[in-house]
């Protein structure tokens, strides 16, 4: 179906995401809690545009308002505009130090934020991401805890959690890198808990938690753990492929 972004006809499929529509066309609209690899939060409101439907004007969240019909949409209005340098603001009380959320306030022409009581070290914003990604993968290890002025991100009572198996897709989602992942001598650490990391037989480089890799061959029925990394595997589909294709005529 036809919809105008910004002036620009667009097509889109029905029940696709507007963000999703602006991506494609390259049209920006700036966002904080949104990845393309989990379903839209909507929790920042940064990617807030104007929707016009019968000159009807709403605002809407663009990652998780699905077209349904023929829409005109505006992301950079003036109302637009004030209304995400409020929300960047905001941001910015919670996180004064962060270096994501500093880039957004040049981005914005925002000035340093005195009106809060502001919390030096924190880096969290509390999107929601980390704990989606955990939620998505099976492991369920962190949570939001605590209401009000106290929320934040952690496990089961602050200790290191039994389920973790620290794959980090938290630490890699996190749009404030917010989450504290290391690794050393074949180990690494997060969320207070030391893993032992597993090489790559192909290459000997440490690729994946020995966790992580048991968790995968269990969810995906592998009798036989075969230890080689990401960008092994790939080599030797690679390889694969050319044989199949070789005996192709």
């Amino acid at each position: 179906m036809r919809v105008i972004i910004d002036d620009k006809e667009c097509e889109a499929s029905y029940g696709e995401y507007i963000l999703q529509v602006a991506k494609r066309n390259d049209i920006y609209i700036p966002t904080l809690c949104h990845s393309d690899a989990l379903p839209g939060e909507g929790s920042c409101r940064l990617c807030v545009v104007e929707v016009i439907d019968k000159g009807q004007s709403t605002v809407v969240t663009s990652c998780i308002y699905p077209i349904t019909k023929e829409i005109t949409v505006v992301t950079n209005s003036k109302k637009i505009t004030n209304m995400r340098k409020t929300i960047v603001m905001l941001l910015s009380a919670r996180v004064p130090n962060n270096k994501v959320v500093r880039k957004l306030r040049e981005e914005f022409g925002i000035s340093e934020v005195t009106r809060f009581r502001l919390e030096e070290l924190e880096q969290c914003v509390l999107c929601g991401l980390c704990v989606k990604a955990c939620e998505k993968l099976g492991s369920s290890a962190i949570a939001a805890v605590n209401r009000g002025v106290t929320k934040k991100i952690s496990t089961p009572y602050d200790e290191p959690s039994l389920v973790c198996i620290g794959c980090g897709a938290c630490a890699y989602v996190c749009p404030t890198n917010a989450i504290t992942i290391s690794e050393d001598n074949g180990s690494r650490k997060i969320w207070g808990k030391e893993f032992e990391l597993i090489k790559c037989e192909s290459c000997g480089e440490f690729y994946a938690s020995k966790e992580e890799v048991e968790f995968s061959a269990k969810k995906l029925n592998e009798k036989s753990i075969q230890h080689n990394c990401r960008k092994c595997r790939k080599k030797v589909n690679a390889e694969k492929f050319k044989e199949i294709f070789a005996d192709v005529k």
